[in-house]
């Protein structure tokens, strides 16, 4: 990806989005990437064209994209839509979002010591554009990645406050993903 994409990243929270409520929300909020999770092949292109009339970058979650094929056929289908960016935990479509110019956002679960070490071995091999660290709350190793990756880390999963943002932030996160509307309009200062 030639686009510095820290400089792409102009609000530290994005907005990850389940519901039509939550997304009217994130529209109006400050953030400026949206994380689409729970969208299908009859809604993205109303979805993608209000939260790019909003001003912001539209990231869909491919692995739970209904209707739309978890391949490069589904990727080239949401090229063509416009879209941004997409998420997925899966490191062949991450390769594959890549090839096709988007920005590839690739999901790890840190839940013991093992997963560390595979998620550092899928990230070597897919080299995503981003990588988000769930559940964010765990500074620790989020600390730990970012000593060993220049890459844009996005803290996400179970941060429900003000602190756990701004600790994810101290930590060397760049982004926080949040589903808690109340947080998506914080003023936070890098």
């Amino acid at each position: 990806m030639d686009k510095n994409l820290l400089e792409y990243i102009e609000h530290p929270i994005s907005a990850a989005i389940r519901t039509d409520e939550d997304f009217s929300a994130a529209l109006r909020s400050q953030v400026n990437m949206v994380f689409l999770l729970h969208v299908n092949i009859l809604t993205i292109d109303r979805c993608i064209k209000e939260v790019h009339s909003a001003g912001k970058k539209v990231f869909v979650h491919v692995d739970f994209a209904e209707g739309i094929g978890k391949d490069r056929y589904g990727l080239q289908f949401l090229a063509q839509k416009n879209v941004d960016g997409i998420l997925t935990t899966r490191t062949n479509i991450v390769k594959a979002a890549k090839d096709l110019g988007l920005i590839a956002v690739q999901r790890f679960f840190i839940v013991d010591s093992h997963s560390i070490g595979t998620s550092l071995d899928s990230f070597k091999q897919s080299k995503p554009d981003m990588v988000e660290i769930m559940p964010g709350i765990v500074t620790k190793k989020i600390r730990e990645f970012s000593q060993i990756t220049d890459v844009p880390i996005i803290a996400g999963g179970i941060i429900e406050t003000e602190e756990e943002v701004v600790e994810a932030l101290k930590s060397g996160a760049n982004v926080v993903s949040t589903g808690e509307s109340k947080l998506w309009s914080l003023d936070i200062k890098r």
